[in-house]
């Protein structure tokens, strides 16, 4: 049986800037989504495509559930959570797609 892996991904305009948290399947290529501006409405409005944070998992339930969690909390707790582990809010996407 093959297992799938799901992402729960914060991007962002530039450090402390606009956030967007989504949820994929496929990380790289829907950041490369992003990056080109293919998602119409808020990411490509805002120039929002830096990724700055990202958590895997092979539920697709566990990361709607963390996705929507994370959506409802404060901003200075995603702040604080995307600086815990990129604290100087670099792009990720160049690491993820070596």
């Amino acid at each position: 049986m093959r297992k799938y892996t799901f992402f729960v991904y914060i991007i962002a305009s530039g450090r402390n800037g606009t956030i967007y948290i989504g949820v994929t399947n496929d990380l790289i290529r829907r950041v490369d989504e992003h990056k080109k501006g293919l998602v119409e409405g808020f990411t490509k409005d805002y120039k929002v495509k830096d990724l700055v944070f990202y958590e895997e998992t092979d539920s697709v339930e566990a990361a709607i559930i963390r996705e929507k969690q994370l959506k409802n909390w404060h901003r200075k707790w995603k702040t604080d959570l995307i600086e815990n582990k990129n604290p100087y809010w670099r792009d990720l996407f160049e690491d993820i797609i070596q």
